[in-house]
């Protein structure tokens, strides 16, 4: 029984049945069945690329909006740090991070400030004796989702510590305690301004046997117009800001690797990249490398579907921006070569096998062997006509009972061979 909470749904009434997004689902996780499509939840990693091909914008992301942390006494955002590169001319984030408050906040932490703590601890984690190279981030949750269902082998390369997200929504809870101890902890809420579903799913989920800090997880699409009124240039901004170039480099593809000092590193964008380059880890066919940093988005956290500007000029204007920045304005402190515990999580999610046919070997053979039978017998063009991805998703799909043998369009207008 599937109890993951999905953050990418279909709006059944808008779907006009095109494939589009069939053909495009990096998991095969979607079929189109009574002319409708159908998202098999336990194959989706929530990667929005569904969101991002549709024509018919019938797939859509489900977050939480601002006014579910009324609830909440003290408000903190957590702005990812792909929010800087939607303003146009933006010269100082502190004007983006004053305007949060301007709507309603009462206070901001950076994730961008955890991402540079958070390099750091990754080039003390690379140096640690019996660390399984290459090591592989885990700051995308749509690719930590597809280690969990797709490359269980490459779990011992898996980097164990929390994303910047946690660790943001960690330090920003702490601070608010400190600073205003009058609050208990239900009284404060983080809320999460996101690029992409598949961190609002990580929210909703957790990570392994790891529950999330955060409370909301809303749209960079859903508080940009708000803060473009909030921003008066005008007037004089606070000064908020506690990271430089490191950390807000990790909102573009290389950002993280980059920040290592490492030069044996891999970084790739867009999910078809992604499952590409941890193929190639898993059968060996890569070079000698210490680090790889995967992003499902293109681009890296600024390709998000829920980014409002163009992922280029976004990544543009976070190079322009970073110019005038310090390297780093957080490191580990001297006395510490060690990182703490709780910035590490225990378990991975469970491995949960997408391919696997049956639960008995002789019937998964026999299965595969039927399938392999009735592929022989479809056109091969990979067309989607029948509703599925492939000729060998349709092929698996009616020795499994999901589709019906006279599925395909082709099969029916083709003349047999030797007819």
């Amino acid at each position: 029984m599937n109890t993951y909470e999905h953050s990418v749904l279909l709006s059944a009434e808008k779907c006009i049945g095109c494939t589009t997004c069939v053909k495009h689902c990096p998991t095969e996780a979607i079929r189109i069945r009574d002319g409708r499509a159908v998202i098999n939840e336990g194959r989706c990693i929530d990667c929005g690329e569904c969101i991002r091909t549709c024509p018919q914008k019938a797939k859509k992301a489900v977050c939480n909006t601002l006014s579910d942390l009324d609830g909440y006494k003290w408000k903190i955002a957590l702005p990812a740090p792909a929010l800087y590169g939607q303003f146009e001319n933006l010269d100082d984030v502190e004007l983006v991070l004053s305007g949060l408050l301007h709507i309603g906040f009462d206070d901001v932490y950076e994730v961008s400030q955890a991402a540079e703590l958070l390099s750091a601890y990754t080039r003390e984690y690379l140096n640690t004796a019996g660390v399984k190279k290459p090591v592989i981030s885990t700051a995308c949750p749509a690719v930590a989702r597809l280690i969990s269902l797709r490359f269980p082998s490459l779990e011992e390369n898996v980097l164990r510590l929390l994303p910047p997200i946690e660790v943001a929504a960690k330090l920003a809870r702490r601070r608010a305690q400190q600073q205003h101890p009058e609050l208990a902890p239900e009284d404060i809420g983080v809320c999460f301004i996101s690029p992409c579903p598949a961190k609002a799913s990580y929210v909703k989920n957790g990570f392994g046997d790891y529950q999330s800090q955060v409370d909301v997880v809303i749209p960079i699409s859903d508080v940009y117009f708000q803060l473009i009124n909030a921003m008066d240039r005008g007037a004089e901004p606070r000064d908020l800001s506690a990271s430089g170039r490191i950390g807000v480099g990790w909102a573009s593809s290389g950002g993280e690797a980059s920040a290592l000092f490492n030069d044996s590193y891999l970084a790739a964008d867009g999910i078809e990249n992604v499952i590409r380059v941890l193929d190639q880890i898993e059968n060996g066919n890569i070079g000698q490398l210490e680090f790889v940093e995967l992003n499902a988005c293109p681009g890296g956290c600024v390709g998000g579907v829920l980014t409002v500007q163009n992922p280029f000029m976004a990544r543009a204007r976070l190079h322009i921006l970073r110019r005038y920045m310090p390297v780093s304005r957080n490191s580990l402190p001297a006395d510490e070569s060690y990182i703490p515990a709780e910035y590490f999580f225990e378990e991975l999610p469970e491995y949960q096998p997408i391919s696997q046919l049956s639960d008995s070997i002789a019937q998964s053979m026999r299965m595969m062997a039927e399938i392999q039978n009735f592929r022989s017998q479809l056109p091969g063009v990979d067309c989607a006509a029948c509703g599925a991805p492939t000729c060998r998703a349709f092929a698996e799909d009616v020795i499994r009972g999901e589709a019906p043998a006279d599925g395909c369009l082709l099969c029916r207008v083709l003349p047999k061979e030797g007819a």
